[in-house]
């Protein structure tokens, strides 16, 4: 992770020596505690705890236990592992390094067999995964076909009287609604094309929250800030149109709906991820979204 001025470096792990009357600051056998490093390459990257708190979606109270030390505050020492290991990734230390210290302080010492089974699981503060936008079109035309075929089904064999049957077969009245659905898809995709082609490239440029303590942060071309702050649930910030090349960085992208003169675009992204230096001009907006639609019609899968 890098500085705010755009200074990019990862502590030196044993640089930090802290005073010894620091709570928590050294562990039993003198050397410098897992929160003692944690604290001091925060503030080193110039990041405050609140900032880290947005990030990593912990909660505020549990990173500031992780920076004393005191892991016996923490619900299990599942979440002392998975936490330390976040918050290691966020301020640039080495997570392998900060675990292991952590599972030493613990008093673990099977380091390498206990708890191999679960590095491997989602762990407290880790990103959620969320199934691609591809894929939940593709299930919704997987239902469609289904209930399609099914209804050509009752209506062939089951409603006697109602004219002249069908000359196509079953296979072929699917496979023709499928080809169907995919030309009505196809032509509502152009049309939302032509639509958002149509959008002011001026118009006003609005994020809107969708959760609560989103942290976020808005700043011109040169490094300006224009806000900065944790968004709650259904709170909107306008990007001044005034603003030269204004920019976003945020590690929850995907919690923020976008208008383009009151027109919905695309989000930044659906994944759990830090973007930084993202333009939210409303061309860039608008080039974002039409570079989307064109790469979904590109790998949209054949019939």
């Amino acid at each position: 992770m890098t500085q705010e001025n755009g200074d990019s470096h990862t502590m030196d792990d044993t640089a930090y020596a802290p005073d010894a009357t620091d709570d928590g600051d050294f562990d039993g056998a003198g050397t410098v505690g897992v929160g003692a490093r944690l604290r001091a390459a925060r503030e080193e990257q110039g990041l405050s705890i609140e900032q880290v708190a947005g990030e990593t979606r912990i909660p505020q109270r549990h990173l500031e236990t992780v920076e004393s030390g005191d892991f016996s505050n923490l619900p299990a020492r599942t979440y002392a592992v998975g936490f330390a290991r976040t918050y290691a990734k966020t301020v640039g230390l080495d997570p392998k390094d900060i675990v292991a210290q952590v599972r030493h302080e613990l008093g673990d010492e099977d380091a390498d067999g206990r708890h191999a089974a679960r590095e491997n699981k989602l762990e407290p503060g880790d990103p959620a995964r969320v199934p691609s936008r591809g894929l939940a079109l593709l299930s919704v035309l997987a239902i469609v076909l289904l209930l399609s075929g099914g209804f050509l089904f009752y209506r062939t064999y089951f409603i006697a009287g109602e004219g002249p049957g069908s000359l196509l077969t079953a296979e072929q009245q699917r496979e023709a609604a499928a080809t169907a659905l995919e030309e009505r898809l196809a032509a509502r995709d152009n049309a939302d094309n032509g639509e958002a082609a149509q959008v002011a490239a001026d118009g006003p440029v609005v994020f809107t929250a969708l959760e609560d303590d989103t942290w976020v942060k808005f700043y011109d071309a040169n490094g300006d800030q224009l806000m900065q702050k944790q968004m709650a649930k259904g709170e909107s910030y306008t990007v001044p149109a005034d603003a030269e090349g204004p920019q976003i960085w945020t590690g929850r992208p995907f919690a923020f709906s976008i208008t383009v003169g009151g027109r919905t675009v695309p989000k930044l992204s659906e994944e759990d991820e830090v973007m930084k230096d993202v333009p939210v001009t409303a061309a860039a907006l608008l080039a974002r979204g039409q570079a989307e639609a064109a790469d979904g019609e590109t790998n949209r899968p054949a019939a």
